[in-house]
């Protein structure tokens, strides 16, 4: 710090001292204001100066109408005699920051809003330049406040039967000032100087002590070896510097949420504008699968498909559309996740496959939907604090985790988020009551489902509590649906609960900067058309129950992360089980060689220890080590899943080892078919299976 920069601090923090212990303060009008229904407030500096001439509009979120006004001397201003509903606020004036609130006008309502405008900053600062800049800040409140004082010294202005410590009170309304040098500050202030500046060696008159020969201050008219304390600062009067506004308007807009599992870590967003903000991810993985598939074929996944290659999961631009309430979003979906995702649907036939007798009715969805993720349309009510209606393709919340592994802790979550819906088509409805509640009806045609497969829509939905910054509970709810191709009278329920906690929190810490963990837990069943919830498993029994517990550690500044967790999963009658994908089996083809028939079990858990490399917010380097198990043979092992030849494109049917399909789902038929018992070809299933991955994600 230079020199004159220290005197400067110097000159501020005594002038502002002394006239903060001394009271002063000019007269400021406070005459009551006449409004009684619109919007009132002040603007002021980050000094608690007044700004003058600050323009405020005032817009009604209903119909867009908007309305002017300018802050007066005192930083006041009015905007009288609006409409009821709600308002979004700007205020602006040149040389300092854009300030912009909601609030919500009722009946005979005076809404009060304040606001504080900082100092625009230019081009890249430095500590010099932003230092600088607040001494002038300060400098110019000092001077302010020297223009309103009265000429009148410390005792006069004491009146008569008022003690010291009383006016001392009345200065405290200065301790905003004073509070803006904090201690470093204070301390730069008062370090001794190598030699006396010119503009101070003269006292004398400018009602400023002067320094002597080794630069400490010292009295105008001193009496013999008397030195002046450093002047201290009263606790009374060390108010901390207000911090910035909370938007308790938007929903979850009060809090900090990008350590949340399930959500883009983003705190900002490349090239937004008011009518369209883009969206754009890519994400490349390598996996090595330690059974060593011949076909690098891996199944029973959702994230990985390909072992010991390099591949590209997904690569995805769109974006939101939003104008005068009207909204709209796509998110366009290539990569693996094109193919891979649509298999898991039976709904719908693919048109693709000879001998394809699976889905509901006709016409090829699946390529209809296979390069979308999200496309939907709707409107935005303003209630409460919003109600949003939408109808299209929507990314599903159940099972916590994202379809979209950037927003992840973990690259694959265990079943309980796997084995549950991706994506619901249909109408979804978003209420919020108020700004930490979300409640969300869904009506969808069916569980993961382009088409609706038997007479019932599905209905569920979600409710979304966040009280809080460290805290999540989600609660996913589904049922009514008669989601089961072929099985017109078995209807399908579930629950799937969440919690997620911070439970520390330091982000400026170069050790531990977060801590958080969350827990999900799942259930459900099928019944009807002879197919029961509970009983034995040979009663046709079908039920799902799952959990699934992650553990996270952020360090250096949220530099580094460190995800341990895992889960269990229990499914009789495999109705939420992926099958694996054998000569091409997808879900409504299904496959005589992992067979989801009632009351058959699957019980299968998993663990994995993932590392995140975070530079950038908008890039994670990500490395993952896992182990997985089956109670069934389930996982690919070295002889792969694809027949000889490739597939045959009959994977409803065994196939012989020739590579030729059998023509048939009976053991005995087939061993016939194919010449005897030895000429049946069995893809290689295995119980566990262990593997390591790295890879790169980037979203925009």
């Amino acid at each position: 710090m230079t020199e004159s920069v220290k005197v400067r601090r110097l000159r501020v923090l005594i002038v502002g001292t002394w006239m903060a212990l001394a009271g002063l303060q000019a007269p400021i009008a406070s005459a009551q204001s006449s409004v009684t229904t619109g919007i009132i407030g002040t603007v002021h500096d980050g000094l608690g100066g007044a700004v003058k001439g600050a323009q405020i509009t005032v817009r009604n979120l209903d119909n867009d109408e908007t309305r002017s006004v300018t802050s007066d001397a005192a930083g006041k201003y009015e905007v009288p005699n609006l409409a009821l509903g709600p308002y979004e606020i700007t205020t602006e004036k040149y040389g300092f920051s854009q300030a912009t609130t909601r609030v919500l006008l009722r009946p005979d309502n005076l809404v009060h809003a304040d606001f504080e405008l900082i100092l625009a900053t230019q081009g890249t600062d430095t500590a010099a330049s932003a230092e600088a800049r607040k001494l002038e800040a300060l400098e110019a409140r000092v001077e302010q406040l020297e223009s309103e004082r009265q000429t009148t010294s410390l005792a006069e202005q004491i009146p008569r039967g008022q003690s010291a410590p009383d006016a001392q009170q009345r200065g405290a309304k200065h301790g905003p000032l004073l509070a803006t040098l904090g201690h470093e500050g204070l301390q730069l202030a008062i370090a001794p100087a190598a030699s006396a500046p010119a503009d101070l060696n003269s006292g004398a008159g400018s009602g400023l002590p002067s320094p002597g020969p080794s630069g400490a201050p010292q009295a105008a008219a001193p009496p013999q070896s008397a030195t002046p304390p450093t002047p201290v600062i009263p606790e009374a009067l060390q108010a901390p510097e207000p911090g910035p506004a909370v938007d308790n308007f938007t929903p979850f807009a009060f809090g900090d949420f990008t350590w949340l599992n399930g959500s883009p870590r983003n705190k900002d967003t490349v090239l937004d504008t008011k009518f369209f903000t883009p969206e754009v991810r890519f994400d490349s993985n390598f996996i090595i699968d330690f059974n060593q598939p011949i076909d690098h074929s891996m199944g029973g996944s959702t994230e990985e498909f390909r072992s010991g290659e390099v591949q590209i999961e997904q690569a995805s631009v769109g974006g939101d559309f939003h104008w005068d309430n009207v909204r709209g979003r796509i998110l366009f979906m290539n990569g693996l996740f094109s193919s891979t995702t649509p298999r898991n649907d039976a709904s719908s036939p693919t048109g693709s496959a000879p001998g394809d007798t699976g889905g509901v009715g006709q016409w090829d969805l699946q390529s209809a939907y296979k390069y979308i993720s999200e496309a939907y349309g709707g409107y935005h009510f303003n209630v409460n604090h919003g109600l949003n209606v939408d109808a299209g393709i929507f990314v599903s919340y159940i099972g916590l985790f994202s379809y979209y592994n950037f927003d992840n802790w973990t690259y694959q979550p265990s079943y309980v988020s796997s084995n549950t819906p991706w994506f619901f088509d249909g109408v979804r409805i978003q209420w919020f009551p108020t700004a930490r509640l979300k409640i969300e009806p869904w009506i969808v045609n069916g569980w993961q489902s382009y088409a609706k497969f038997n007479s019932h829509l599905g209905l569920g939905g979600q409710l979304l509590w966040m009280p809080n910054e460290w805290f999540k509970l989600v609660a996913n709810q589904y049922g009514f649906g008669e989601d089961n191709l072929g099985l017109p009278h078995t209807q399908r329920i579930h629950t799937d609960d969440s919690i997620e906690v911070r439970y520390y929190s330091d982000p400026e810490s170069l050790h531990i900067s977060k801590m958080a963990l969350s827990l999900t837990a799942d259930a459900g069943c099928q019944y009807g058309g002879g197919i029961h919830c509970l009983g034995a498993p040979s009663d046709n029994k079908e039920s799902f129950v799952g959990w699934m517990l992650y553990d996270r550690t952020w360090f250096h500044k949220d530099l580094f992360a460190v995800t341990l967790g895992g889960g269990d999963m229990s499914n009789f009658g495999r109705y939420l089980t992926l099958l694996p994908p054998i000569d091409g089996a997808w879900a409504a083809s299904g496959t005589p060689y992992f067979t989801e028939n009632p009351g058959q079990r699957a019980h299968m858990w998993d663990s994995t220890l993932t590392l995140n490399y975070m530079p950038k917010e908008y890039l994670t380097w990500w490395f993952e080590a896992g182990y997985r198990h089956s109670d069934v043979p389930y996982f690919s092992g070295r002889g792969g899943i694809t027949p000889p030849g490739g597939n045959n494109g009959l994977p409803q049917y065994y196939t012989c080892t020739s590579g030729a399909t059998a023509g048939t789902a009976d053991l005995a038929a087939a061993q016939v078919a194919c010449g005897g018992a030895g000429d049946i070809w069995y893809p290689d299933l295995r119980r566990s299976t262990s593997s390591i991955g790295a890879g790169v994600m980037v979203k925009f």
